[in-house]
C-alpha cells in the first residue's frame, strides 16, 4: 500500500487509514478479523474514538502485539476541559495502552463547536496537559459538515494543530463554495505543514426515508466495487491527502483494499460518479 507523509509528524501513513468506526457494534470475532484484514492489507494507521461505541474496547487486546508497529489516533468528542481529561485517560485504559500518536478534538464543523472546544476551560486545554504529559504525541482536529473547512482553517489560526480531518469527495468539489473553502484550508495546510486527512470519501447521499439501513454507516455508501474505486480513486488523487479513513461498515474494507490497489484515472473516476444522479452530500440532513 502507498504511504503519504504525515505533515510534519513525518510519519510515513498508510493511504487507507483504518476507520474503526466501523468497530462500534461487532462482536470481537467480527472485530478481529477486520483488524487483520487492514494489517494484512497493509494498513499502519488506525483511527477510533471515544464516541464510536464499543471500537476502543475492540482495538484494546491487539495493542500489546502491535503497538509499536502503528500509529494509532483516537478522539474526544467533549468541549469541556475536566471531562474531556477524564475521557482521554479513560481511552488509553480502554485502547491497552499509555500513550496514543494522536489525539484529535471531534466533531468541530462550525464555529460554535470551535469556539466552546478552544475556550480558556475547553477541551483543547485538556488535550495539550495530556501532550505535556507524554499521554498523546500530537493534536489535530475533525469536523463534518459544508463549514468543515472554513472552521478548520480557523482553527489552524487558533493553535498549531499537527492535523485536520475534513471532508472532501466529488459531490462536494462541485459546490464552488466548499471548493473555495478548502482550498483555502489546504493552503494554510501546507504552509503550517498540516497533516491533511480526508472523510467520506464513499458517502453516496443520506438514506432516504424509509429505505432499511443496509450498511453501519449513518449515511448511505457506494457498495460496489466500481464506484468505491473511483471514488477512493478521485480523492488519492488530491497529492495533499495524505489518508482517507475506511468506511464505517466492516464489510466495506476489502472493497476499499482493493480499490486503492487498482487506482484509476481521476477525470475517469469523476465521470463515471458523475452518471449517478442521486450522487449527494451527506451532510445534507446529519443525523447528529
Amino acid at each position: 500500500m502507498e504511504k503519504r507523509r504525515l505533515g510534519r509528524l513525518e510519519h510515513d501513513s498508510s493511504v487507507l487509514i483504518y476507520g474503526a468506526a466501523a468497530l462500534s457494534d461487532v462482536s470481537q470475532d467480527v472485530a478481529d478479523r477486520s483488524i487483520q484484514e487492514a494489517l494484512d492489507g497493509g494498513i499502519n494507521h488506525l483511527d477510533v474514538a471515544a464516541d464510536y461505541g464499543e471500537a476502543e474496547l475492540r482495538l484494546g487486546p491487539w495493542m500489546p502485539q502491535i503497538r509499536e508497529r502503528i500509529f494509532l489516533a483516537t478522539k474526544t468528542g467533549l468541549r469541556d476541559r475536566d471531562p474531556a481529561w477524564r475521557q482521554i485517560n479513560d481511552s488509553l485504559h480502554r485502547l491497552q495502552t499509555d500513550r496514543v500518536d494522536l489525539l484529535q478534538l471531534h466533531a468541530i464543523g462550525d464555529l460554535d463547536e470551535l469556539d466552546a472546544a478552544t475556550r480558556p476551560d475547553g477541551a483543547l486545554s485538556a488535550a495539550v496537559r495530556a501532550q505535556e504529559e507524554g499521554l498523546v504525541g500530537a493534536i489535530g482536529i475533525t469536523g463534518h459538515g459544508h463549514q468543515a473547512p472554513a472552521t478548520h482553517l480557523e482553527a489552524l489560526r487558533r493553535h498549531p494543530f499537527a492535523t485536520v480531518l475534513t471532508p472532501l469527495n466529488p459531490v462536494l468539489w462541485r459546490d464552488e463554495t466548499y471548493r473555495a473553502d478548502y482550498d483555502a484550508l489546504v493552503d494554510e495546510v501546507r504552509r503550517q505543514d498540516v497533516g491533511l486527512m480526508t472523510i467520506k470519501t464513499v458517502s453516496r447521499r443520506n438514506w432516504p426515508d424509509g429505505r432499511e439501513h443496509s450498511h453501519a454507516t449513518w449515511y448511505e455508501p457506494y457498495a460496489d466495487q466500481a464506484r468505491i474505486t473511483a471514488a477512493v480513486s478521485w480523492v488519492l488523487s488530491h497529492p495533499e491527502v495524505s489518508g482517507i479513513p475506511t468506511a464505517g461498515d466492516v464489510g466495506l474494507l476489502g472493497m476499499l483494499l482493493h480499490a486503492e490497489q487498482n487506482r484509476i484515472a481521476p477525470n475517469e473516476a469523476e465521470e463515471q460518479l458523475a452518471g449517478d444522479g442521486e450522487y449527494s452530500s451527506p451532510f445534507l440532513a446529519m443525523p447528529f
